[in-house]
């Protein structure tokens, strides 16, 4: 798929069929979102694919209930981290600019894009959650200490082919100085 038609058909997917994903093909989106830029490139992003029905039916009622209908029709729910205290930060531990931690966010939402695009490219749909309970859904996940829980996103064979909202224009978004 060419790129401008992989960011302009890619979609938040809340419907999946039954299929099973290949590992193969998790493994091929998160080797592709590993190229996703990063703060002094620390490549902070890691990965927890959750195939488990059961886990993600404790998850679904335990820890996240609000987006319970997507993540229990999902084939396979990916758990993304970061690793702490690396991105926007000098190897004092000081922070690099005003926006102190905060990069960190700035460089896990590239990569979530990165995955998201990826599993499109290859066939799968996706959508990125931030609604749960995080310091509940770490320690259920066994996250390691040097990590924290950034977002849920659930991935699976489209069900559904949701149309493209309305997108602001160019002159609205774009200034000139």
């Amino acid at each position: 798929m060419e790129l401008q038609e992989c960011i302009k058909t890619r979609r938040s997917i809340r419907k999946f069929t039954d299929e099973p994903i290949p590992r193969t093909l998790l493994e091929q989106a998160v080797a592709l979102a590993a190229w996703a830029p990063s703060w002094k490139n620390t490549q902070i992003s890691r990965y927890i694919a959750i195939e488990d029905p059961e886990m993600r039916k404790t998850i679904c009622e335990t820890y996240a209930s609000f987006n319970a209908r997507i993540i229990g029709g999902c084939k396979t729910l990916i758990a993304q981290t970061f690793v702490k205290g690396r991105s926007g930060f000098e190897r004092d531990s000081s922070f690099s600019t005003d926006r102190d931690a905060g990069w960190q966010y700035y460089d896990c939402g590239i990569a979530a894009q990165t995955f998201c695009l990826a599993a499109h490219d290859l066939g799968l749909g996706t959508v990125i959650m931030g609604i749960f309970d995080r310091k509940g859904l770490e320690s259920y996940l066994q996250i390691p200490e040097d990590q924290e829980l950034m977002a849920l996103i659930a991935v699976g064979y489209p069900a559904e082919e949701p149309t493209g909202p309305k997108r602001k224009d160019v002159e609205t978004l774009l200034t000139y100085r």
